[in-house]
């Protein structure tokens, strides 16, 4: 089968359709990836990349393709919605060039914020003649009120048509979490078409990648005390204030220290709020490869995944929560709805209401509180959990089989 994978992220950055494509090629997919110029989270094109020109390389097995686009930039919502726009608007001008005379049997878009992203590859999937499959990972417009980017409701309505006219041209809508099952089949006709499929994690084994000196040291700083980390990206919808905030009620436990593993657009403001309130309990390291995030949680104490207080953040399930699982580590959810309810259902740790610091502060205590072996027997209920709910291995399995039906259904209507 030879498959397009759209996405305006991909590797070097680090999202979760790195696994899945190196997961198809293995399972004899000829794939093809048709992406941006990596720059995300901090913004700026990454070293031995420009921001100009089309970009051929190989990764993992598959062809990789980058297609030009304007950098987001940091602390700006009109730079960020020129990131987006560039990206949709370089792939109707540019990819049927960049692709032209390769065939594909589908076209599969990963689809994080912005979902906007699907719209030239309805284009792609029609002049290829290919069934056109969608992975909702965050709910559009919702998300863009949520995060505060966009308030006006004539845009909201008006990006609330573009996303009904993506999902109404698509033959497949597989969504990340069973949450968004009733506000997506809200735009759809058939929602006979909207199918379940979470992010998944590799759960065979762990990295074999030989840790750096500077991971080395830092495993060794969060082993010290009761060391809370958090990793991924540190901006608007993961509610940073909130940890400082509970951060500085736990000052007085000299133990318990928060590592905020990542960077982002909130950074700048966490740098600056632990100067002001003198908070020696919160340390940013910085940012570090996906291979090294194992031994990082390995050391910790707890892993922490939190969202703002907003009701579309109630659908969501974090993609970092299935590593947080699988790493076999208590998790702490300072998060409301389906994502809790993911924590409480694997037994894996404790939950919260997001946005609440005191609650946040006195689920981290409840956790010290409890022995090491209860605190192992939390991390390997998560394991068992994700093993069984999350295995890459068998979702990138299911999702060919998928493919392989949409592409005989196809094929069969053109007979």
């Amino acid at each position: 089968m030879r498959l397009l994978v759209f996405s305006q992220y991909f590797w070097p950055e680090n999202f979760r359709i790195n696994d899945l494509v190196s997961h198809l090629v293995a399972d004899g997919l000829e794939v093809t990836v048709l992406t941006g110029k990596p720059n995300y989270p901090d913004g700026k094109v990454f070293s031995g990349y420009r921001a100009w020109g089309i970009r051929h390389e190989r990764h993992a097995g598959a062809e990789v393709i980058r297609l030009p686009l304007v950098p987001r930039g940091s602390r700006s919502g009109l730079r960020l919605a020129i990131n987006y726009l560039s990206f949709v608007l370089a792939g109707y001008l540019l990819a049927p060039f960049a692709l032209r005379g390769k065939p594909f049997d589908a076209v599969f878009v990963y689809a994080p914020s912005p979902l906007l992203q699907a719209l030239p590859a309805i284009l792609l999937a029609w002049l290829k003649r290919a069934p056109l499959i969608v992975w909702v990972q965050d709910l559009w417009p919702e998300s863009l009120s949520a995060t505060g980017h966009v308030k006006n409701r004539f845009l909201l309505r008006m990006v609330a048509t573009v996303v009904r006219y993506i999902y109404r041209h698509t033959d497949s809508i597989l969504i990340q979490s069973e949450a968004f099952r009733v506000p997506v089949g809200r735009l759809v006709r058939d929602t006979e078409k909207v199918r379940f499929f979470p992010n998944a994690v590799e759960t065979a084994a762990p990295s074999s990648a030989v840790p750096s000196d500077e991971i080395i040291s830092l495993s060794k700083d969060i082993e010290q005390g009761f060391s809370v980390v958090f990793a991924g990206n540190l901006g608007t919808a993961q509610s940073v204030e909130t940890i400082v905030a509970a951060a500085e009620r736990l000052r007085a436990h000299a133990d318990v220290r928060f590592f905020l593993v990542g960077s982002g657009s909130r950074v700048d403001w966490l740098r600056a709020e632990i100067d002001r309130r003198g908070l020696s309990n919160v340390i940013l390291p910085g940012r570090f490869p996906s291979t090294a995030m194992s031994g990082l949680y390995a050391a910790a104490s707890a892993l922490l995944v939190t969202l703002r207080d907003e009701a579309i953040f109630a659908y969501t399930i974090p993609s970092k929560l299935q590593g947080y699982l699988a790493a076999g580590r208590p998790v702490i959810a300072a998060l409301n709805g389906e994502g809790a309810r993911v924590v409480t259902e694997a037994r894996a740790g404790v939950s919260c209401a997001a946005g609440d610091a005191d609650a946040l502060a006195a689920a981290v205590l409840h956790l010290r509180s409890l022995s090491p072996p209860e605190r192992a027997v939390l991390g390997d209920n998560g394991r068992r959990y994700a093993a069984e709910h999350y295995s890459l291995e068998r979702l990138a399995s299911e999702l060919v089989g998928h493919l392989e039906g949409l592409t005989a259904a196809r094929r069969e209507n053109r007979t």
